[in-house]
């Protein structure tokens, strides 16, 4: 029982309700009804449960409404509350008769949150005075409001269960409810309505007449929302190849992130490319490489269903599985998998290709708790890829798993294009050309100290000396300006974090070094800027970065304030530790800076 009630606490909510506001107007009803009266009222519970077995079904997922509302709301005004709820009982025990495999909790909420409708339209019906029986336009506001209440206490409910159910954004539900749904209600409401004045004036005649219209309406209804769902579908698919497309992708992609995050479960990605596509293409044409991509895009919706992944087209011969569950190793083994199952489909003309059959190359990566946007896991995932390609093709590698001798040469290389972008500064503030220098050359070592792998090592340096790039964007007579820094001033200082994660991001080449650029001014307690993250949610060399870069600051000339000698900035290091910095980090460089740690610092051996 104790589980139940934490996995349905929703459910248990509207049960306790529903059940509170039936007892209190069932205690209300008379059976002191004439012969006609009793007949109607049996006529009418044989309506609602003919309607009952023509549900159909409405935004969201899951949802399904009938028309047996509008007869227990006709019976509302017909009857009162009181008679509405028998009603409503009466059909709720045969509905739960009849369909037995449904779990008696989802028939008690529904019984549940039907009689919060009932009862607040009664409610509301019964305040601005209307009359039972015969329907007077001189009592309309008390129907209209019945109504309304009626449709808003629907909403709401299910806006609110599926909220609890799955965290969904409480305001986009009901926006979309309103949205896909009001033609639907607006339907119902006013037919209740009808049926009122069908009833008050032809009995059982004009009951038979309304259940003829509602029978009719609900079809068209189930088939307008299998139209719906035709559309959404469509929508959200790659006609080419029937996966997911690239849209659908990065919005799940962050869902699942955001899962990950708040749950602690682990999350996959891999990006994966059919190997000389191209080739394949220019030889046999693209009809042809068309009905390629249909035939790999198969076989990944066949893997995805069994495995309980998602996959999805990237875009041209690109395609991604998200793996939601799966750390990087076992993403690696699935993935291995079904690159040897591809292998070994054979398709007409792949003996042109360099390995003489369909393949792929993939790049996998891995989520982790200093990972705030989804672009991240993307572009490791594709530098990853990148590595499988230039290693032959065929192959899938996790991200960080490329060569040593091949990252150093790639680093010289994308080490001169950043200084080739910082010489910029030297007719701006040359300080920011020399600290981002010194801060690199500190990189370098602390690098080795923390003993990183290769693409670790690359980010974390090129990170170092690419840093301050945003502050291009900040105007000259701030940057060199003498006396202390107004408020304002200090503000456009603080933009330089944004203006150079934007820079980074015009360049496929510096994408990754983003998170550089941008965090090196958070603080370990969470009290810095631009988005105060806190402890791990900082990436742990943005951590270091800040240490390297406070460090150099201080024991550097700066315009705007005194320069410290380098036992001052240690005391100002361990002072701060725990509140600005990583307290492990900060001792580390300090060892380093005391020369405890086998390498020799540049810059303060001397002043030591």
């Amino acid at each position: 029982m104790k589980s139940w009630i934490s996995k349905n606490m929703n459910a248990l909510l509207f049960c306790i309700l529903g059940t509170f506001l039936f007892l209190f107007n069932i205690s209300h009803l008379s059976l002191h009804y004439a012969a006609d009266q009793w007949e109607l009222l049996g006529s009418m519970f044989g309506a609602s449960l003919i309607l009952y077995f023509y549900t159909f079904q409405i935004p969201p997922e899951g949802s399904k409404q009938s028309m047996d509302s509008a007869v227990y709301l006709a019976c509302l005004f017909i009857f009162g509350t009181s008679a509405a709820l028998a009603l409503l009982l009466l059909s709720s025990l045969i509905f739960a008769a009849c369909e037995r495999k449904v779990s008696w909790w989802k028939h008690l909420t529904n019984f549940s949150i039907y009689t919060i409708m009932i009862s607040g339209a009664g409610a509301v019906f019964q305040g601005l005075g209307g009359q039972l029986g015969q329907l007077q336009n001189v009592h309309l506001p008390s129907y209209v409001g019945a109504l309304i209440v009626y449709f808003t206490l629907n909403v709401l409910c299910i806006a609110i269960y599926y909220y609890m159910i799955d965290r969904s954004d409480i305001y986009r539900m009901l926006k979309g409810l309103l949205q896909e749904s009001i033609l639907v209600y607006f339907c119902i409401l006013i037919l209740s309505l009808v049926l009122t004045i069908l009833i008050v004036n032809n009995g059982i005649t004009g009951l038979v007449l309304f259940l003829g219209i509602s029978i009719f309406l609900s079809h068209l209804f189930k088939k307008l929302f299998e139209m719906y769902l035709q559309l959404q579908e469509r929508a959200i698919r790659d006609q080419r190849t029937g996966l997911y497309n690239h849209s659908y992708f990065e919005n799940l992609l962050e869902k699942e992130i955001k899962f990950a995050r708040s749950e602690g479960a682990p999350l996959s990605l891999a990006m994966i490319d059919i190997d000389d596509f191209k080739r394949y293409n220019d030889h046999f044409g693209h009809l042809q490489g068309d009905k390629l991509l249909g035939l790999l895009g198969s076989i990944l919706k066949e893997t995805a269903a069994q495995a309980g992944i998602t996959a999805s087209r990237y875009g041209g011969e690109e395609f991604t599985l998200l793996m939601p569950g799966y750390n990087e190793h076992e993403a690696l083994l699935l993935v291995n998998a079904l690159r040897k199952k591809v292998n070994d489909t054979p398709f007409e003309g792949v003996e042109v290709l360099p390995h003489a059959c369909l393949s792929f190359s993939a790049g996998i990566s891995s989520y982790h708790i200093d990972i705030h946007d989804k672009s991240q896991l993307v572009l490791q995932a594709d530098e990853a890829l990148y590595d499988a390609k230039k290693q032959g093709k065929n192959l899938a590698y996790i991200y960080g798993s490329s060569l040593p001798m091949e990252q150093e040469l790639e680093i010289a290389q994308d080490v001169r294009d950043i200084e080739q972008l910082l010489k910029l500064f030297l007719y701006k503030d040359i300080n920011t050309f020399k600290h981002s220098k010194r801060v690199f050359r500190y990189a370098m070592d602390i690098s080795l100290l923390l003993k990183l792998d290769g693409p670790a090592r690359r980010q974390f340096v090129l990170g170092a000396l690419i840093h301050d790039i945003g502050k291009l964007e900040i105007p000259w007579e701030i940057l060199n300006k003498k006396e202390a820094l107004t408020p304002e001033e200090w503000q456009a200082v603080k933009k330089h974090v944004n203006w150079g994660k934007e820079m980074a991001m015009t360049n496929d080449k510096f994408k990754e070094l983003s998170p550089y650029i941008e965090l090196h001014h958070e603080r370990f307690d969470g009290t810095g800027y631009p988005h105060g993250y806190k402890g791990p949610e900082i990436p742990m060399l943005c951590r270091m970065l800040t240490v390297i870069d406070s460090f150099d600051a201080m024991t550097s000339e700066r315009p705007y304030q005194a320069t410290k000698s380098f036992q001052e900035a240690i005391q100002e290091l361990r002072l701060c530790s725990g509140t600005q910095f990583d307290p492990e980090l900060v001792e580390l460089f300090i060892r380093y800076i005391e020369g405890e740690s086998g390498l020799v610092p540049p810059y303060v051996t001397l002043e030591l």
